[in-house]
Formats: C-alpha cells, structure tokens, sequence
C-alpha cells in the first residue's frame, strides 16, 4: 500500500449554505470528508491526515493525525462565513506537508471547492507549476459552482498532471447528487483502475455498510446515521478529556491561529511563520513566586499555637506604617518602638480581657473550653513569671551601678 500524507481543505464560505445538495452543501461535505479521511487511514494504518478551513481564511484546524473522528468534530463546529480563499489554502497545505513526520510519505492536497474562485488563471498554473515540481499530487472535489470553476480547475489540474502525469484528479459532481456517493465511485477513493476500494467502507465493494443496510436505499438515514454516531463519538471524547482535566486540575486547549497571506516578496517566509504558529501555537511565562515560610503545626504545644495565632492577629499589615502609642505622655523607649514600627507586646499579652476577645475572633476556638483557659492561664502565668524576673534584673543592674559610683 502507498504511504500518503493528506491535507483536506474544506470549503466553509457562505455558498456552503446552499440546499442544492442534501442537505446543504457544507453538511454534504462534512460526510465527504469523512470518507476521504477514512479511506486514506484505512487503506495503510501508518498514513496520516489534516484538516484546513479555507474561508474567509485559512485556518488549520487539525495537524497531521490518524483520528479520524477528530477532523470530522472539528469541521462540525465550522460555520459557513467569507469567501473561498483557494490559492491561499493551497499553498498553506503545501507548507504543511513539507512538515509532515513521515518524510517517506507521498503528499497528496484535496480541495473540496463549492464556491466561486476569484483567483485568475495564470495564478493557478503559477502555483499548479510549482506544485508539480514538489511532486505534490492534488485531487479536487468541484461542485455547486461547477459552471464557474470547472475550467479554471481543469487548466489546473492539467498543469500538475503534466503530459504524463495522472497522479491528479479533478471530479465535478452534478446538484441533487449525494456527494459522498458519487466520490465513493471516484478516481479520489477508488484511484485510476479502481485498485484504490478500500474494503469496510460504506458502499465499498467487499464490505458491508456499518448499519445494516444499503445506504442506496436511503441515503440521508444512511448520511443523518454517520453524523450521529460521529457527534456521538465527540461527546464522548470531550466527557473523556473534561475528566483528564478535572484530575489534573489544569486545561490544555488548541487555540486555533488564523493565517492571512499577504502579497509581497517574502510570501514564502510569511507563509512558514504562519503555518509554524498554527501547529506550534506559544505558552505563556510564569514568574517564580517567593514563598513565607509557614510553621509546623504538628510539632507545637496547644499553647504555641494559640500564642502564635494571637501574633499573628496582632501583627500589624503595613510593616513601613509605624503603630501608635497608647497615652500621648508615653515613656522614650516607647516613641522610640513607635518610630521604629516595633511594638512590645508584654502589655497587650498579659490582659485577659484582650486575650479573650482575639481568641473570640479566631476560628473554630472556643474561649471558654477548659483546654482554652488552661492555656491562656498558663501563658498568663509565664509572662507574669518574666515580667518579674525581668523587673528583678533591673533592680539588681541598678544596685551594681550604684555601687560601682
């Protein structure tokens, strides 16, 4: 089996809305697509496929992948808007087969082209010329504009192909046909001698239709069937994702980038900046952040911890703001703590009343619990034990002076 990398560029301009093709053009594409993808994957499971939107810019949805059900619920959530920008998706689908991982793997573009293209003539043999030089084969899906397009599309795909060349294939399908049934019997799925059928494809010779009968019969229950199971499959697969992130409490979207080609000399490079930013899209910068360090509960007395709680409540919030004394006629030592945005907290500490009202506004701490006023009791006590002693050395520092005069 040949080894191919496929990028589908999908048609989601405003033409897409149209009902000459059941039910609309861009729900008849969405099931096209789905086959193409599924017969490209099913046909060598090492092949991989993209998705790109070429209205009203491009934008690649999906990178190179094998989940089909990916690309599908993904064009789903596409609204038709703008106008085809067809060269430019071109070129973006060329740009990103050049990145694709398996380099062995031949480079194939479909183009689903359901409304008229505004680019002249000679700008698609300009790019047709250059596509056949990087030995890109191209397959587009004409239909709805067929009276406007088919000769563009034809010079076009006549110039890729060369003389020799019937690696191209151009497929215009008439209105009123059912599009994924019409291409199931195409050069696109089935190749030149029809070596391409891909048995288990709905319809393909060789295998049986996944729900039990001839989509012949009835082909929009067989189509409403396949978009049901495929919506299925993506909620599912989003339910699945949302867990991920609820366990690993962070989210990781794909933004998608929209690329705007202008025209200029450096064309090439601005093409490789956008399509790079698509697939690779940037993550964002984090500041390290300095961390307090918090003490270790588990090794402090009830005690400890009621007391470091008190400081905590009793610390001030503005460290720069100095506090104010209590008495305009305080004592030097105490100006010169105010000054300095230090507060002694020997007085504050030692009144039970004040104690009783910040245990009061501490959480989950009941002040008058036997273990709460055992505790305040005996820190009490120990602060009145080193207010003594430290009145003690005092006396004792002044009566060594006294004597040493």
């Amino acid at each position: 089996m040949v080894l191919e990398s496929t990028i589908v560029c999908a048609d989601t301009s405003e033409f897409m809305r149209n009902g000459d093709f059941v039910p609309t053009r861009i729900q008849a594409q969405q099931d096209a697509v789905n086959l193409v993808c599924l017969s490209k994957t099913k046909s060598n499971p090492e092949n991989n496929v993209g998705l790109i939107t070429m209205s009203p810019t491009v934008k690649v949805l999906v990178t190179m992948t094998t989940e089909v059900e990916r690309i599908l619920a993904t064009l789903h959530q596409v609204q038709p808007d703008g106008p085809l920008q067809f060269l430019t998706g071109i070129k973006i689908a060329h740009l990103a087969l050049k990145h694709r991982q398996g380099k062995n793997h031949r480079m194939r573009i479909v183009a689903f082209v359901g409304s008229p293209i505004e680019n002249d003539e000679k700008e698609l043999v300009k790019i047709a010329k250059k596509l056949k030089k990087e030995k890109v084969s191209v397959d587009v899906v004409n239909f709805g504009q067929d009276a406007e397009n088919t000769e563009k599309l034809t010079t076009f795909i006549n110039t890729i192909n060369g003389s020799e060349g019937t690696g191209s294939h151009l497929v215009t399908i008439p209105p009123g046909t059912l599009l994924s049934d019409a291409l199931m019997h195409s050069p696109i799925i089935v190749g030149e001698d029809g070596s391409g059928a891909v048995p288990g494809l709905p319809g393909s010779s060789g295998g049986e239709f996944e729900f039990g009968f001839d989509p012949a019969s009835d082909p929009e229950l067989a189509m409403a069937l396949r978009i049901s199971m495929e919506e299925q499959r993506q909620r599912q697969e989003d339910e699945t994702k949302q867990v991920i992130e609820d366990t690993a409490g962070e989210a990781t979207p794909k933004p998608t980038t929209t690329v705007a080609v202008p025209p200029s000399d450096s064309e090439e490079a601005l093409l490789e900046q956008a399509l790079a930013m698509s697939m690779n899209p940037g993550g964002g910068s984090s500041s390290a952040m300095e961390e307090t360090p918090i003490p270790d509960f588990s090794t402090m007395t009830e005690e400890e911890q009621i007391a470091y709680a008190m400081q905590m409540s009793l610390a001030p919030e503005d460290k720069e703001t100095p506090m104010e004394t209590e008495a305009a006629g305080g004592s030097k030592t105490d100006a010169a703590k105010a000054e300095s945005g230090t507060v002694d907290y020997e007085e504050v500490m030692s009144d039970p009343n004040f104690l009783r009202s910040v245990l009061e506004n501490l959480p989950g701490v009941d002040p008058s619990s036997e273990t709460v006023q055992n505790a305040m009791g005996s820190l009490l006590q120990r602060h009145s034990k080193e207010e003594n002693q430290e009145k003690k050395k005092k006396e004792e520092d002044k009566e060594e002076d006294e004597k040493k005069k």
